[in-house]
């Protein structure tokens, strides 16, 4: 197999790749390029909802537990899409620690916030740093669904839709 080395804005560090086949094609761009979803939720449950929300077809997603793994996301990847909370593992600060981080690294993405303390300082605060969208727990997945679809990314309803 031939390989070549791939300096592509999606590797971090040289890597060799094969040089012909899907993941060739990925690295230069030539394939349908997929939507990347960042889940930042300290709550397992809500996480697991959201990340098989997002786990469709055309969608790469991660998910973070905690603001540091969350952090470290940010800086190894770009995201299309970033769905975090507001409060993370007692952090009243994590979502807007990781909103500050996705303002400088992912500045295109759109990004929603979860949150059940959904008082104005929180709301002008998330918004300052780049929040398009600020939501109060619980969130119908229908919505979330809805603001996904305005940047391109699919969601399980989608999906559904149009089986």
């Amino acid at each position: 197999m031939r390989l070549k080395t791939c300096k592509c804005l999606f590797c971090n560090d040289l890597q060799n790749i094969p040089a012909n086949g899907p993941e060739f094609a990925f690295h230069l761009g030539m394939s349908t390029p997929s939507k990347t979803v960042l889940i930042v939720e300290d709550e397992q449950s809500i996480r697991d909802v959201l990340v098989e929300l997002f786990e469709v077809d055309g969608n790469s997603v991660t998910a973070a537990e905690l603001l540091p793994e969350a952090l470290e996301r940010l800086r190894t990847n770009r995201y299309d899409l970033i769905v975090t909370d507001l409060r993370l593992g007692g952090k009243r600060d994590g979502g807007l620690q990781v909103m500050a981080l996705a303002g400088m690294l992912s500045p295109e993405a759109m990004v929603l916030v979860l949150t059940a303390y959904p008082d104005d300082s929180n709301r002008q605060a998330s918004f300052r740093l780049g929040a398009v969208h600020f939501l109060e727990k619980p969130v119908d997945l229908a919505t979330i669904a809805q603001h996904a679809a305005t940047v391109g990314v699919k969601t399980a309803f989608a999906a559904s839709a149009t089986e």
